[in-house]
């Protein structure tokens, strides 16, 4: 999948491992700054395989601007995980790029360290995606690229967008019986739940995962699974499921999500801008907004999510790292590349004011994704997905909301403690 869960399931295992995708980053123009740091050698960047190839020719001309040698290597699977151990073993990268909800993971493990950026390059970036990237109050990425879900729809299935869920499964209810469609909505659950994509959901219905500091921050110790807000949520949640609307399904999973909605049976899609390339290559005719939440609900609000290149903490040449990430890696075209290697709208507002009049669809995502939840970067959200996930699936599948999810925060808090 191109989002979260299956990127932080295989990841929990590595001690305190947060969730996240790999992500990729890089620029193409010159350092900014008058002087280069001192160092020679080589600089080693670790990226996804998406993202290497979009990444490689400016971290060549950067390398030949600087006399030295720049690698950047694809690690496909477990990025994060592996760069961990890598850095604990003195063989990791001096630049990574991946999620920004790693960082407090990455931190923790003393793994990646502060980032300079002036204030002028902080004001070049999206607002939500540099809060995004800023962990203990200090700024541990600069961000390339921004991400939330939106609800995609076959306007030809559905012309207008629908206010609440109620009235989207009420339209998709209508489709089925008439035989349009097989399904009512393309929402990711799976076998083990997916709690990244019913986060809306979640939030509309009463829920929370943490709760706030006085500084904004997100507070460990303030946990809301399992609190009364998540109950009444995933009762609301549960009456959409298998037992009864019908419209959340476990057979609805990471693998077939959107190969559902670009086949034409169902109407309605939950996911993100990485879901776009898939949707146009269908041929269908489709429309973006915000998902839609409970009648009379809170506003349903998406995660957030960043993807930002990071510093090494233990690279053998953190120097030029430095300036790589904070000097090159802040400039439009890399942006641009990375997000023609994948559209997701560009952070840095320069990038974005470039593509978006060629990709109407950034805008959309972006409006969608206005009022939503900065996605936990702290070491506790590792303690959150397995079981709120596992709990989400039973709960669709049938099982009593109230004692599953309290169960689940019980689990939760335990393993936080």
């Amino acid at each position: 999948m191109r989002i979260r869960t299956a990127g932080v399931v295989a990841a929990l295992g590595l001690a305190l491992a947060a969730s996240g995708c790999g992500g990729a980053d890089g620029n193409d123009e010159p350092a900014a700054t008058g002087s280069t740091p001192a160092t020679s050698g080589k600089l080693v960047i670790w990226a996804d395989d998406k993202r290497t190839a979009a990444l490689k020719p400016f971290a060549e001309k950067f390398g030949q601007e600087n006399g030295v040698t720049v690698e950047v290597q694809a690690v496909s699977k477990d990025l994060q995980t592996n760069f961990v151990t890598a850095a604990q073993q003195g063989s990791g990268p001096d630049v990574v790029v991946g999620a920004h909800d790693w960082i407090g993971n990455l931190v923790q493990n003393g793994a990646i360290e502060p980032v300079q950026l002036a204030a002028d390059q902080r004001g070049a970036f999206n607002e939500t995606a540099i809060k995004a990237v800023t962990f203990n109050g200090q700024l541990y990425g600069v961000p390339y690229a921004q991400e939330n879900l939106a609800l995609i729809r076959n306007t030809e299935l559905a012309p207008q967008a629908p206010k609440t869920i109620e009235e989207l499964v009420a339209t998709g209810r209508k489709l089925k019986a008439e035989k349009k469609v097989s399904e009512i909505l393309c929402l990711q659950v799976g076998q083990n739940g997916d709690a990244y994509h019913i986060y809306p959901l979640y939030t509309s219905g009463g829920g929370y995962l943490f709760g706030t500091a006085a500084n904004g921050d997100y507070d460990p110790t303030d946990v809301g699974v399992g609190k009364p807000g998540s109950v009444e949520a995933f009762k609301k949640i549960a009456a959409l499921g298998e037992k009864g609307a019908g419209a959340l399904k476990r057979s609805i999973a990471d693998t077939n999500s959107i190969a559902t909605f670009t086949s034409k049976k169902c109407a309605y899609l939950a996911s993100g801008p990485w879901a776009t390339t898939d949707v146009k290559k269908a041929n269908l005719a489709y429309d973006i907004s915000a998902f839609p939440g409970f009648a009379g609900g809170k506003e349903a609000q998406p995660f957030v999510g960043v993807q930002a290149f990071y510093v090494a903490a233990k690279g053998k040449n953190k120097a030029l790292a430095q300036e790589f990430v904070a000097n090159y890696t802040t400039k439009p075209e890399l942006a641009v590349a990375l997000y023609e290697a994948e559209p997701r709208p560009p952070a840095l507002t320069a990038a974005l004011d470039q593509v978006k009049g060629a990709d109407p669809d950034l805008a959309k995502f972006t409006e969608a994704g206005r009022n939503g939840q900065v996605l936990p970067a702290i070491p506790a959200m590792a303690a959150i997905w397995d079981p709120f996930g596992k709990a989400e699936a039973a709960i669709i599948g049938g099982a009593d909301p109230e004692k599953t999810i309290t169960a689940a925060g019980k689990t939760i808090t335990g393993s936080i403690k």
